[in-house]
């Protein structure tokens, strides 16, 4: 399988955004991905219009009592995606279960373990906004990494603390992350862009996505909307660039799309 973690210590960069609307693309391609919510916001659940009552039927119980993912999935009746959902309780995982390795390796081995899906259907996994065990679970399980940066210079330097952590981290896991830096929010009639997309690439080189997010009303508009931006505004700037930035992790080898849905066009199920 794909396991695509999008994680990004700063918050308002798109991590949603692109978690949501890159499993909308691989969908219109054929492919039926799985999403996990990791983040106690619970906004990717909210925007599937999935919302639980208690954290029994989240990926709280995952944690809780080791609950197999395959019971945790639930259909989005607008998207059709499947989600494992979150729960506001989720905060509390931290003090609960301490920061052992057992415990930030938990989604890796219960995912690896129990191969609840087609092996070449992708996994996107959405984060909160900060390093604790619930980003630590979605890195230690991922096999590529998506990293949103938007185009203002306090993200640029969030980015690089990030690349500090993953570095850091790269010993315990015994391999190099292999990640992505995507701009997002970019306007290009803005210097502060072209600014931030220099420093992106003098940082990151090779790293940084060839393809960029532009700032897009639609793209902001859609989650009002429980909708992905396919559904709320399919003509749109924000989902042509979704679809662009697909295509290049594609070619990339980023994203392993299964031989049964390339070249494959379908709608999303309503």
């Amino acid at each position: 399988m794909t396991i695509v973690t999008v994680f990004n210590q700063k918050g308002g960069v798109g991590k949603t955004t692109t978690a949501l609307n890159l499993a909308a693309a691989l969908a219109r391609r054929g492919c039926r991905p799985y999403g996990i919510d990791l983040d106690p916001q619970a906004h990717l659940s909210a925007i599937a219009g999935i919302t639980a009552n208690s954290g029994d039927d989240t990926i709280l119980s995952l944690f809780q009592r080791n609950r197999p993912l395959q019971e945790l999935v639930q259909t989005s009746a607008t998207s059709g995606l499947g989600l494992i959902p979150a729960h506001m309780e989720l905060s509390k995982v931290d003090t609960l279960f301490g920061k052992g390795y057992n415990i930030v390796n938990m989604l890796n081995a219960t995912l690896r373990a129990e191969k609840f899906h087609d092996p070449n259907t992708p996994v996107l996994i959405d984060c909160c906004p900060l390093i604790g065990v619930l980003s630590l679970n979605a890195i230690f399980a991922c096999d590529s990494l998506i990293v949103p940066v938007s185009a203002d210079h306090l993200s640029a330097k969030g980015a690089m603390q990030i690349e500090k952590t993953l570095r850091a981290l790269e010993p315990v896991l015994k391999r190099r992350v292999n990640r992505r830096y995507l701009l997002t929010r970019f306007d290009g009639r803005r210097g502060m862009a072209w600014e931030v997309l220099k420093v992106l690439e003098e940082k990151f080189g090779a790293d940084v996505c060839r393809t960029r997010i532009a700032e897009n009303v639609s793209l902001a508009e859609s989650p009002a909307h429980n909708k992905t931006i396919f559904e709320h505004a399919p003509n749109s700037r924000g989902a042509q660039d979704y679809e662009t930035l697909l295509d290049e992790l594609l070619a990339d080898g980023f994203i392993q799309q299964p031989d049964s849905a390339r070249d494959e066009r379908q709608d999303i199920v309503d």
